[in-house]
């Protein structure tokens, strides 16, 4: 059976995405394990003084499980320590558990383990094979789905994620906001973007997801993907890596950077199948 997957430092961040993790797996029915990662190299900043990192680790470990668990009646709630740098083990356990998808907070300010910053979360959507959910700290959305945001621009793999979004939205009975994004002010550049929203709203209406499609012209996708989902009160927005067509960063542009480090919604980070046979058409 298939995992999801929480990374988790025992900072309030990555606490409440391990919280997030549960409600999906609870509406998924399926095993919720959480991943702590100690680093033997690196000083540990405990939160009980005297004792040793993996058995406070373990003690964490056992009291999230026993509080999660009732919320899971009918799977599990499993835990593994694993020694390494975190985005490596994080993956790696993903992998080895043929994980559904990761959830992890963009920020760790307990102290318990102190690489634990921004840019493992970043890391760890450039390397996992699965969708991979961002929270920012701060952001406590409302735990059951009730609004997905998908937004679709003229890149070749900006469709790739509406199978993803159309199972969570089947999970929770979501509805989709399909929005068009026009960076452009090029017609065909513009049919484009539409062919592929219709083709988006194609899908869900065969998959019986309730949905309604939008276009916006702007000159920014983050700004405009967030004002919008804020404004339709939405606690989900799904997007592929490779946001834009630049080439500054093959797996993470630097528009789908700027979502998971700026949007107050938690953010679905899909990696684009065949990368580089993609990008060479």
């Amino acid at each position: 059976m298939k995992e999801i997957i929480a990374a988790v430092d025992f900072s309030e961040c990555s606490v409440n995405a391990a919280e997030h993790a549960l409600s999906i797996a609870a509406h998924a029915m399926t095993d919720l394990k959480l991943v702590y990662v100690f680093n033997k190299n690196q000083n540990q900043k405990t939160i009980f003084k005297y004792h040793d990192p993996i058995d406070e680790a373990t003690q964490l470990l056992e009291e999230l499980k026993g509080k999660f668990q009732p919320m899971l009646p009918e799977n599990s709630v499993l835990y593994k320590i694993r020694e390494g740098k975190v985005y490596k083990e994080v993956v790696t356990e993903a992998n080895e558990s043929n994980a559904l998808m990761i959830v992890t907070g963009t920020h760790g300010s307990s102290g318990f383990e102190e690489l634990w910053i921004g840019s493992n979360a970043y890391r760890i959507i450039c390397s996992a094979n699965c969708p991979v959910i961002t929270l920012r700290e701060g952001v406590k959305p409302e735990r059951d789905l009730r609004r997905i945001v998908l937004p679709i621009d003229e890149t070749l793999t900006t469709r790739q994620k509406v199978p993803h979004a159309t199972f969570l939205a089947s999970l929770f009975d979501a509805e989709i906001h399909v929005l068009a994004l026009f960076q452009s002010s090029m017609k065909e550049i513009q049919d484009k973007v539409i062919k592929y929203a219709k083709q988006a709203c194609a899908h869900l209406e065969k998959n019986k997801i309730k949905f309604l499609m939008t276009s916006v012209k702007c000159k920014n996708p983050t700004d405009a993907t967030i004002e919008y989902a804020t404004k339709v009160d939405a606690n989900l927005i799904v997007i592929m890596t490779d946001q834009t067509t630049s080439f500054k960063n093959l797996f993470l542009g630097p528009y789908a950077e700027q979502m998971i480090h700026r949007s107050p919604i938690p953010v679905m980070s899909i990696r684009p199948k065949d990368l580089i046979s993609v990008m060479s058409r």
